[in-house]
């Protein structure tokens, strides 16, 4: 795949991508990996101008991703949630790190125990903050629980334009509440 081809030139994201370039390269672990980019995230999370001022208007309807890179081992995507926009229960395909630029993005974690989930954590993330995981172990939903417009950097372990989506699988069993 042509690398050129599948990036859009961005303010900031020439060092995240030449750097997780480099440390998919190293053929670590999954955990590993999402621990590597994450530190290098930390050190050059970008700025809102990574994405345009239309693009970090969001919708209405549902938030919403905007791929900014593509290649085999990895993607960088931009995500805008509007105030109380959220995704489904779900899973990845592969290692996720990002970072928050704007909003507060509420994740909730759960385990799956068959033929239910239980929630086993919470996280709120600000501006600034950067994270990262692996499955298996990555049920998780998030929702922008702040009144202004969100906008994430991801960088997922997988070529999202190929398989249109970093979700392996979405989760409709029923939560039971350990509280």
């Amino acid at each position: 795949m042509d690398v050129a081809a599948t990036t859009v030139a961005r303010p900031g994201l020439e060092p995240i991508v030449s750097g997780v370039s480099r440390i998919v390269g190293r053929r670590l672990d999954g955990h590993e990996t999402a621990l590597a980019v994450a530190a290098l995230l930390r050190e050059h999370l970008p700025s809102l101008d990574i994405l345009t001022p239309q693009e970090r208007a969001g919708s209405p309807e549902r938030y919403v991703s905007h791929l900014l890179h593509a290649e085999e081992h990895f993607s960088v995507v931009g995500v805008v949630w509007r105030p109380g926009q959220d995704t489904v229960i779900h899973d990845h395909v592969s290692w996720c790190t990002f970072g928050i630029l704007s909003g507060i993005e509420n994740e909730t974690l759960y385990r799956d125990l068959g033929d239910h989930l239980v929630e086993i954590g919470r996280a709120e993330n600000r501006p600034g903050e950067v994270s990262g995981f692996a499955p298996p172990g990555d049920i998780h939903k998030v929702r922008n629980t702040s009144s202004e417009t969100g906008v994430s950097l991801h960088v997922y372990g997988a070529d999202v334009s190929r398989l249109g989506s970093s979700v392996r699988r979405v989760y409709d069993l029923p939560v039971l509440s350990t509280r």
